[in-house]
Formats: structure tokens, sequence, C-alpha cells
């Protein structure tokens, strides 16, 4: 009997010799020798417990020394197994570094950049101002009545203390008019908050604003300077037409609408057939708003207009669904690491 345990020894170092620093052909080694089902010292120990009780004694002795072998051997084997794992995959110092990924600007980011950089090379300026207003600024001083939807709670979010998120970038025109004199020429981007969420809305987007003042500014002024603009912006033979509207704080108002750039005016989903794409709002300021904030009507001009960022990174970049601008997801930043070619 004890001729069969030196057997199983001999069998097993063949075995442990065979699989090397292998981590899988010494699992492999384990369960055949030592697994608890199985291996064959389980089989051993069984065959232990039917042998004659005068045979017992001797063949107990060395299946523990068999055990204990086989246990110390696996274990060394494990150690140098890890170890030389641990060695391949050491970082080698003398590599170069791992480059971190590059960022990028969102769409809405590029395409501020690229409005301010147009209209700074125009002579104008950016300004800014607080995104939590009061009343007075947001619509009192830009002549919106107190019974105007846009001050309904369904279309604002109103704060504590009468004071409310701004609804429109216009609250920094009148900000401007209260601090300089005239001349003024002023673009004025920034966050809104309104209550709306859509495919083409969302309760917080982007505004860029523009604001001239000065003596003997026209509304043929706005025109050269809208056209100028878009042109700049999407493609010089694009098309450019006004259409009267209406505005608190601006008189005369004019909706201002561009060939659609998706389908060049041919007609398709995005323009509901008609080849045009309303791109921004704009109008001459309204005497009543100068008077508000301490500017001669009788001496001074000028013009406003507003257009939405968030839509016109749609047009710009061919994005099918507002949502996607504000859904954090990175793949959509990544498809513009170069920003706008102009």
């Amino acid at each position: 009997m004890l001729a069969e345990l030196s057997e199983v020894r001999k069998a097993f170092d063949q075995a442990l010799a065979a699989a090397g620093d292998d981590p899988r052909k010494l699992e492999e080694v384990r369960v055949r020798f030592a697994g608890r089902r199985s291996g064959v010292l389980r089989k051993l120990e069984e065959k232990l417990a039917s042998l004659p009780r005068e045979e017992k004694p001797a063949f107990g002795r060395g299946l523990n020394e068999l055990k204990r072998y086989i246990e110390t051997k696996l274990s060394e084997a494990a150690t140098k197994a890890q170890a030389s794992q641990v060695r391949e995959e050491r970082e080698d110092v003398t590599l170069p570094g791992r480059k971190p990924p590059l960022g990028a600007l969102h769409p809405v980011t590029l395409v501020r950049r690229q409005v301010e950089e147009i209209f700074l090379r125009m002579g104008y300026s950016v300004a800014d101002g607080p995104e939590v207003e009061d009343d007075w600024h947001n619509f009192e001083a830009l002549n919106i009545p107190p019974d105007h939807p846009a001050r309904d709670t369904q279309d604002t979010f109103y704060l504590p203390g009468g004071l409310l998120l701004r609804t429109h970038t216009s609250p920094v025109q009148i900000r401007t008019m209260e601090r300089f004199k005239p001349p003024i020429r002023v673009i004025i981007p920034g966050r809104v908050y309104r209550r709306d969420s859509d495919l083409r809305h969302s309760p917080m987007f982007h505004q860029v604003e523009g604001l001239v003042v000065d003596k003997g500014i026209s509304f043929a002024h706005l025109k050269a300077t809208l056209e100028a603009f878009l042109h700049r912006l999407f493609d010089p033979s694009l098309k450019v037409r006004l259409r009267p509207s209406f505005f608190p704080f601006t008189e005369p108002s004019a909706e201002v609408d561009i060939t659609c750039v998706m389908c060049r005016g041919g007609g398709c989903a995005v323009c509901s057939g008609s080849g045009w794409v309303e791109i921004l709002g704009a109008g001459m300021v309204d005497p009543r708003v100068f008077r508000a904030v301490g500017i001669d009507p009788d001496q001074y001009t000028g013009f406003a207009f507003g257009l939405g960022l968030d839509r016109v990174a749609m047009l710009v970049y061919r994005i099918p669904d507002l949502r996607l601008l504000f859904s954090g997801d990175e793949r959509l930043a990544r498809q513009f690491p170069g920003g706008l070619a102009r």
C-alpha cells in the first residue's frame, strides 16, 4: 500500500514539473491531486477507511506526509507563478508615458466662439450679466406689460424674494445702457431659462443678443449687420429675408429667416417644406426702453437682435434633436474636435 503512495507522489512531481509557471495548468494539477470531490488524495482517504485495522496506521501516516508534501509544493508553485506574472506585467519606466485622451469643445461652445469672433471683428464688445434677475431688468424696463404671457409661472422660473431666472439675455442690454453712455455696440451670450422642454426646446438654453445705440442708427444698419453676420456664419450665398413681427422692446420688429441649410431651399422636414428657417428676431429699440434707462430717444436710436445658440448649433452641425446637446454624452463632443472650419 505504501508503494501506491510513492507512485502518487512520483506522478504529482511529474505533473507539477510539466505545468511550469502556467497558472491554468497549475490549477489543473491541484484539482487532479488535491481536489475535494474527486482528487487523488480524496480517493486515498476513502481507501484508508476500508483498510484492515492493522494496515491503517502506516498507510495513514504515509497519506498525511503525502498531503503535506503536495500542499507545500502547490503553494510554492503558485507563489513562483505569481512572481513570474508580476515580472511580465511590471511597468517599464523607460517607455513613453500614456497620453491622456484629449477633450473636445461642445458644439454650443464652438458656435458661441464663432459668433463672438465675427462680432468682435465688426467692432462689438462682449458683455455679461447675472442669471438670477429682478422683475425690473427682465421685464419692466424692457416694456413687457404685467399681463404679458412671458410673466406667467408656466413660462418663467420664479425664485423667493421677487427674483427669477432670466428668460432672455435682454436684461444685460438694460444693465449695459444704465452703466455706459452711447455709442454702444455689444453682444451678450449666455444661458437663459424657461419652462419648456421638447424636441426643439430645453428648460435651459443659450442665447446671443446684440445691441447698438448711437446717433443716426436706422433699420438699414440692422439689416446690413444681420446679413453680414449670417453670411459669415453660414454661407455667403445664403438668402436672408425679414418678416414683420412684434416684440415689446423693439418697434418696428422683424423675424429673420435664412435659406434652409439642410436642403438649400429645396424643401425638407427641417423647414417644413418651405425652404426657409427662422433664425432670429430683431428690431429697432423702442423709445420707451431708452427712457427707462435714461437715454434720450430724440437724440439716439438703436437696434437689437437675438438668436438661440442651440438652434444655430443644430443647423451648423446637422444635429437632429436638441436634447442631444444636453445629454452629457461625450461621443457628441468628440465629433467636433476641430471646431468650425472657417
